[in-house]
């Protein structure tokens, strides 16, 4: 491992990446329904399932290649048993000990939080990080540089996030309040994080842009598996106690899970561990995406004369057109005259919105839902 702080991160060539990491378990809590991608991603058969960007891989599968060189061998992801069998068949490599099927959803913190007591288990000193099954990360070598920076920095004990640069005033986003550069040998883009903060207002988003001292909270932490259960254990006792007997006798698994307490790791361990002062971030400067509707898939797909194609570009014509369409139908989707217009063409649904009211996607899945017609979301 390096010692020099002031080595920039780059320097650390990816394949040095597993030396260095050899402690490490990476963990990709898979679940949600990417309702604002509705009708493409469902609940059966959510976004992180999907190839959305041509890559011939699913977020899900890119995530793991993401992160495969640092950890060969030693990743963990969770999802819903309703998930499990397309889990395993994208991601065969798993095994049965690297797939946990939750029987219930109960938020990220329990589905995170088993993980790391299961890995607890089988080396009581080594890292955990969580990482989304449904990012899009570019400069994937950045990104292991980082995350090598954040390990150096979790085996201090701090619990360490990854903060994005951002690149507008986003109201989507919950924010990551930034203090002094922190002394870690090995992690030159280590800070003290002062506080973590909720999705802003647009006035409040365009201070903290200014202000040059704000990341985005992009969910992604890095933790000694103990650590993050020792201090989940000291705002949420029950919980890290029914995660850690889970761990150790896995058959009561249906007994304990569904008396959990439903938290994000946010609520649970982040924000009280950061007002406690025992929170660090590692700046980074990777470009990513959490895909959250499709205006922003849409900035990620190649654009063919203005329409932007999810699937076979052969089934869409389009004249004075622009756009993302999505023709998973098996018919001709033909677009016309409409600028910045959404297409989503399933067999069973179609979507047609503008690229300005993609967020609003998600209120006609919970019509839907209130219709009593949850077989379509």
């Amino acid at each position: 491992m390096a010692d020099n702080p002031s080595e920039a991160a780059g320097d650390f060539p990816v394949n040095d990446a597993q030396c260095d990491t050899a402690d490490f378990w990476p963990i990709i809590p898979a679940g949600g329904a990417g309702t604002r991608l509705w009708p493409l991603s469902r609940a059966s058969r959510p976004k992180f399932l999907h190839d959305l960007t041509g890559a011939g891989r699913s977020l899900l599968q890119s995530t793991a290649d993401r992160l495969a060189p640092l950890a060969p061998g030693r990743l963990i992801v969770v999802t819903g048993q309703v998930h499990e069998p397309a889990v395993r068949a994208q991601l065969p490599e798993l095994g049965e000990e690297g797939l946990i099927a939750e029987p219930l959803p109960r938020d990220s913190m329990a589905a995170i939080g088993l993980a790391a007591a299961v890995v607890e288990r089988r080396s009581p000193d080594a890292v955990i990080g969580s990482f989304a099954a449904d990012h899009v990360v570019g400069d994937e070598d950045g990104f292991r540089a980082c995350v090598q920076e954040a390990v150096r920095v979790a085996r201090t004990g701090l619990l360490v996030t990854l903060g994005i640069r951002p690149t507008f005033a986003s109201t989507g986003f919950g924010y990551i309040n930034v203090g002094p550069a922190l002394s870690v040998p090995g992690a030159p883009r280590a800070h003290e994080v002062r506080r973590f903060v909720e999705k802003p207002d647009a006035e409040r988003a365009e201070e903290y842009l200014r202000s040059g001292e704000y990341r985005w909270n992009a969910g992604m932490f890095v933790v000694k598996a103990g650590v993050l259960l020792d201090l989940l254990a000291e705002e949420h006792p029950d919980l890290a106690a029914g995660l850690r007997a889970i761990a150790a006798e896995p058959q009561r698994l249906g007994e304990i899970w569904p008396g959990l307490t439903k938290i994000s790791i946010d609520h649970a361990v982040a924000e009280p561990a950061a007002d406690a002062g025992r929170v660090a971030v590692v700046e980074t400067d990777f470009p990513w995406d959490d895909v959250g509707d499709f205006h922003a898939l849409a900035d990620l797909i190649p654009d063919a004369d203005g329409m932007r194609v999810v699937g076979d570009p052969g089934q869409v014509v389009a004249q004075d057109a622009s756009g993302i369409v999505v023709p998973h139908a098996g018919r001709i989707v033909a677009v016309v005259g409409l600028d910045d217009v959404v297409v989503v063409d399933t067999p069973d649904a179609v979507l047609v919105t503008t690229r300005e009211r993609a967020q609003d996607v998600k209120a006609i899945v919970d019509r839907l839902k209130a219709e009593g017609r949850a077989e379509l979301t």
